[in-house]
């Protein structure tokens, strides 16, 4: 998977839940970032690397296993598949998304 198709599956999974997160949050990947802002109507999704609430640091292809359903949120974190950086309430949030 590449950055540029994860960016536009957040782009799609922001629109149709937005407003339900109401925060800012980084993905952060070794390929570079996705910052989706979701405190504006309607919510923003770019690759700048700017400040936000709450960050994930995780592979790209474990973020696309979570978007298409295949990887379990919690799993992920338990398992040291996910690190959060932040609020962490803004990633108890992220199910609404995936």
């Amino acid at each position: 998977m590449s950055l540029e198709t994860a960016t536009n599956k957040v782009k799609e999974m922001a629109a149709a839940s937005a407003g339900s997160l109401g925060s800012s949050v980084k993905f952060k990947f070794s390929e570079g970032v996705i910052l989706l802002d979701d405190t504006v109507s309607p919510p923003s999704v770019s690759n700048d690397d700017g400040e936000a609430q709450c960050t994930v640091a995780i592979d790209l292809d474990d973020f696309m296993k979570l978007t298409d359903g295949d990887l379990d949120p919690m799993s992920a974190f338990m398992g040291g598949m996910m690190k959060i950086d932040g609020d962490m309430s803004v990633a108890m949030k992220l199910t609404s998304l995936f």
